[in-house]
């Protein structure tokens, strides 16, 4: 707990209900946070205020707040240049700030030996020649890649003449991505002839390569070289199928950028992709810490990432609310000096090519944390449609099972990071009642559960950790039947159901009364009817391990003299009835608990009666 609060709580009180912006500073007078407000006296004093509710990283800054200062402007907008400026200047803590890796790139062009060419990051003075700068890294590598493969140059690290006739031709001459020059396949002015046109390419498009290329092919046509007139011919048919290609992701706007965020239970990733010219032709990502307040999070990523580009395009398409978007559009307005718009696309073309850009930011997050990005994405979008605060880590889901409310039991299975964690699944014999309620069992499971949580809350594993998600197997009924329980206890841990059609396949998210549909969301789909196959194979499984023993013990029991505590004492020693069969009187009567006459008793009850024991008794 800050000491100064109180002090902060009254200077900020007696700030005026003006636009402006704030300057948050810890002990040594540093700048950890500048923030704007359309009235200052409103938004400052809310962080001194009560801290319930506040959001982590907000109570961790205001925690180190010594003092603030402040400055006034006459408008809202007029705030916003300032609190970008400010933020350029001092780089604060507690602000989203978005690190520009990109750097210039060039091509390389050597000369000495077989001519080549390759995307560096330097210009250096070592004789080759560089075409460049360009800041598009993304845009050149791809390019380079692609001209390699059009004109079927080595794309290996093999160099010439050194490695010429020197080995086998490797797969990518198999597949028709290189003319294999290391086996002599092609000659040295073939090759300095096609890194000219992969050259040309790149610079100057493919459609100025296929209009030379195409007059190439007629010359050669003409003068009946027809074997070097197929060969430009393939070339020109590579250069339109890799156009085509392209195709799949162009998009109808001309010119705009794509931001989507997609979050996990400690960080979060923001990718962007840029279009021009319709033609996807740059991709970024950049790792952030956890988002708490998304609009807020999407705005000031939206003015980092443009504090840090020469470039604003038109149309910016985002994942969602954007805190004070007519602003930001004003502000971005005068960077780009001509109207740039914010959207949030619902449906056909623009809203695919979000869900590309949150497929990229989930595989991304996914290689960082050391997950897959199909689970991250799944997660993502699970708390999203769930109203979560973050992507749930850990998932307990519950089921009942039953033969007509014998054998009545349930199982509990646990997902981590959107995968089985088997370790902590957990199996549950009904105890408080026979009979068939389906309610009043899923109500004992959790109550129990949650009565274990506190035995064993110290140690932070298996019962000692609470989930960040409860997902019961049914509908309504069963989150009504166990919300009671949570509320007894005062936790607070989202509860869901999980809702199956006619022929038994997840339909939809239960909530007390409602239902959430998941046809739209296909990565949450496939999550929780992932959850809700493998909680009730796991229940099911465990009611008929306890049916077959159930019905093993009863052909103990139904022997004279063998009760339950027999029964169990001598499946324990002989572990199957078979054995227990196959065993002698002295061996049955050895086992704790039996005596004589329940060990003849036994023996000949698989055996039949022994008359010559009777008569010698």
């Amino acid at each position: 707990m800050n000491e100064r609060l109180s002090y902060l709580r009254k200077k900020s009180m007696s700030l005026p209900l003006t636009p402006g912006v704030y300057l948050m500073k810890n002990n040594k007078g540093e700048i950890i946070y500048v923030g704007k407000a359309k009235a200052l006296k409103n938004r400052v004093s809310s962080y001194f205020g009560s801290q319930n509710g506040m959001w982590i990283k907000v109570r961790r800054m205001v925690e180190n707040v010594e003092d603030f200062d402040y400055i006034l402007c006459d408008s809202e907008f007029e705030a916003l240049i300032l609190e970008c400026s400010l933020i350029k200047q001092h780089s604060p803590k507690y602000n989203i700030l978005l690190k520009d890796d990109k750097g210039y790139h060039y091509i390389k062009i050597t000369k000495n030996g077989w001519k080549n060419f390759s995307a560096v990051k330097q210009k250096l003075d070592d004789g080759a020649e560089y075409i460049g700068p360009y800041t598009n890294s993304y845009g050149i590598t791809n390019a380079i890649d692609t001209a390699k493969k059009i004109f079927l140059l080595p794309q290996c690290t093999k160099v010439f003449p050194r490695d010429f006739k020197k080995s086998r031709p490797c797969l990518n001459h198999f597949i028709g991505q290189c003319a294999a020059p290391c086996a002599g396949k092609m000659t040295e002015a073939e090759h300095s002839e096609a890194v000219d046109r992969a050259i040309d390419f790149i610079i100057n498009g493919s459609g100025k390569a296929i209009e030379d290329l195409t007059a190439k092919m007629l010359e050669y046509s003409e003068n009946l070289e027809f074997e070097k007139a197929a060969k430009i011919r393939d070339k020109i048919n590579a250069i339109k199928k890799v156009t085509e290609k392209q195709k799949v992701v162009a998009a109808s706007v001309e010119e705009q950028d794509v931001f989507a965020v997609v979050c996990s239970d400690a960080k979060a990733c923001l990718s962007v992709i840029r279009f021009k010219d319709a033609r996807l032709y740059d991709t970024e990502h950049f790792i952030i810490d956890l988002p708490e307040d998304m609009p807020e999070a999407r705005h000031e990523l939206i003015r980092s990432y443009y504090s840090i580009r020469d470039f604003v395009p038109r149309r910016i398409a985002v994942d969602g609310d954007v805190a004070d978007s007519e602003v930001l559009c004003e502000w971005l307005s005068s960077l780009a000096k001509r109207k740039v718009s914010i959207v949030t696309p619902q449906r056909g073309e623009q809203h695919s090519l979000m869900e590309m850009c949150r497929s990229n930011a989930a595989q991304k997050l996914g290689i960082y944390l050391g997950k897959t990005g199909k689970a991250t994405a799944a997660l993502d979008e699970l708390g999203t449609l769930l109203g979560l605060k973050s992507p749930p880590e850990f998932i307990e889901s519950y089921d009942i099972s039953h033969t007509a409310g014998s054998n009545n039991v349930a199982g509990m299975v646990v997902f981590k990071s959107g995968v089985p964690y088997k370790k902590s699944y957990r199996r549950f014999a009904i105890k408080g009642f026979s009979g068939q309620d389906d309610y009043a069992s899923m109500a004992e499971v959790i109550e129990r559960r949650i009565l274990r949580y506190f035995e064993e809350k110290d140690s932070g594993e298996g019962f000692g950790r609470l989930p960040d998600l409860i997902l019961l197997d049914g509908g309504s009924g069963q989150v009504n039947a166990v919300k009671p329980i949570l509320e007894k206890y005062n936790l607070n841990i989202p509860l869901f159901g999980m809702v199956k059609d006619s022929h038994h396949k997840t339909r939809a998210i239960a909530l007390s009364g409602d239902e959430l549909s998941l046809t739209s969301k296909r990565a949450a789909f496939t999550l929780v009817s992932t959850i809700q196959e493998e909680v009730h194979r796991y229940a099911i499984e465990f009611h008929r391990s306890r049916r077959k023993k159930s019905t093993l013990s009863s052909t103990l029991t139904s022997i004279e003299g063998i009760g339950e505590s027999r029964c169990k004492a001598l499946l324990k020693h002989f572990k199957t009835v078979k054995a227990v069969s196959e065993a002698s009187e002295e061996e049955l009567s050895a086992v704790k608990g039996m005596n004589k006459n329940a060990a003849r008793a036994v023996f000949e009850a698989f055996h039949g009666k022994n008359t010559d024991s009777e008569d010698l008794n």
